[in-house]
């Protein structure tokens, strides 16, 4: 058996789900992670036994035994030089969205990665949930006929879009709709966005983060099939779910309709009222189960490296993804339609959009 070592920078929410996953699999051999904050560095250490548990992510990068890593950390802006450094040093790497905050940086990892040889993706987990990944069977198998339109609708709760938010002065568009951007182009491969329309929703979150609540796309792809994605983080505080989806995929000969809702367990108590377990994007461990696509997906990278099997997600593919949403960005502000691909000066204009303070 081919076993690899693995790093994982940065333990917290994810991250902490893949040194889980990682220190399960047979085909990793050590585990080494890194954490700048130390009480979770040692809880994740307490669940995973690595060989190594470090609060400077640079030691896992500099280590020649370490083959992979996993960059989970936050905020974005670390993305592009952790995963620089890794790659440098000839590490294979999955990055958590989104793959970069300008599409120089995006192109820079890209190309370096392929210079090397080296396996790179990015964390588009829900490719790995059981729903999307049937849609996409239909499509491949022709099931549809020919595909005309697709919708996706994406909300979470207040309080992890509160999260998100502040750590990070991205949209909707870059943090939530990115998943259904994502899981709508590969379905339409090789199909690829000429024009985007975007509008953002301002409500609740205007005064407090200084971001919209929901922000709406329109994609046309270059044979015509339509894309419309509906993200939002402004579900009521007590709303007893943590993520909502609801997904169409209309074609010439049939339509596909799935709920993802996540409405199918009820948990009821005196003390906690309603609620949904099991309705986090990412998944959870219930004991000696996981429910959810991260743990698969981080699987899935460990068998691509191991076995030399290829990625699931193509990074060019998530750049497309990216000139998406910052066009959607410069769409929502100019109030008007934006083509592709963007010119540089059109990026400059969609990055400084992204980090207008609107508080």
């Amino acid at each position: 058996m081919q076993q690899i070592n693995l790093g994982i920078i940065g333990t917290g929410w994810c991250g902490g789900i893949r040194a889980i996953a990682a220190s399960r699999s047979p085909l990793v051999d050590q585990l080494h992670i890194a954490e700048v904050k130390p009480d979770r560095l040692q809880e994740v250490a307490a669940q995973t036994n690595p060989a190594v548990a470090t609060t400077n992510w640079e030691e896992i990068v500099a280590n020649p035994d370490v083959d992979a890593v996993a960059v989970s950390a936050t905020p974005e802006d670390l993305h592009h030089p952790m995963t620089k450094a890794a790659l440098e040093a000839g590490k294979h790497v999955l990055l958590e969205k989104p793959i970069a905050l300008t599409l120089d940086e995006a192109d820079e990892l890209i190309a370096l990665a392929e210079a090397k040889s080296l396996k790179f993706t990015i964390g588009y987990s829900q490719r790995f949930n059981p729903k999307p990944a049937m849609i996409k069977r239909a499509i491949n198998q022709g099931t549809l006929g020919e595909v005309t339109s697709i919708l996706l609708s994406r909300h979470i709760t207040r309080t992890l879009g509160a999260k998100i938010s502040s750590r990070t002065k991205l949209s909707p568009a870059a943090m939530e709709a990115t998943h259904d951007l994502d899981f709508a182009f590969w379905c339409l491969e090789p199909r690829r966005p000429v024009r985007v329309y975007s509008q953002n929703a301002w409500g609740v979150r205007q005064a407090t983060h200084g971001a919209p609540d929901t922000q709406y796309h329109v994609v046309t792809m270059d044979d015509g099939v339509v894309v419309t994605v509906g993200a939002g983080m402004s579900l009521p505080p007590h709303y007893p779910n943590a993520s909502t989806i609801w997904m169409e995929v209309i074609g010439t000969e049939g339509a596909v309709l799935a709920d993802a809702s996540h409405r199918d367990i009820v948990l009821n108590t005196v003390a906690d009222g309603i609620q949904f377990p099991l309705s986090t994007m990412p998944g959870e461990y219930v004991d000696h189960m996981y429910e959810g696509p991260m743990e698969r997906e981080t699987i899935h990278f460990v068998e691509a490296v191991a076995l030399d099997r290829p990625v699931m997600v193509d990074p060019r593919l998530a750049r497309v993804t990216m000139e998406v949403y910052m066009a959607a960005d410069l769409s929502a502000e100019l109030n008007q339609v934006v083509e592709l691909p963007l010119s540089r000066e059109q990026m400059g204009l969609a990055l400084a959009e992204a980090y207008v303070d609107r508080g």
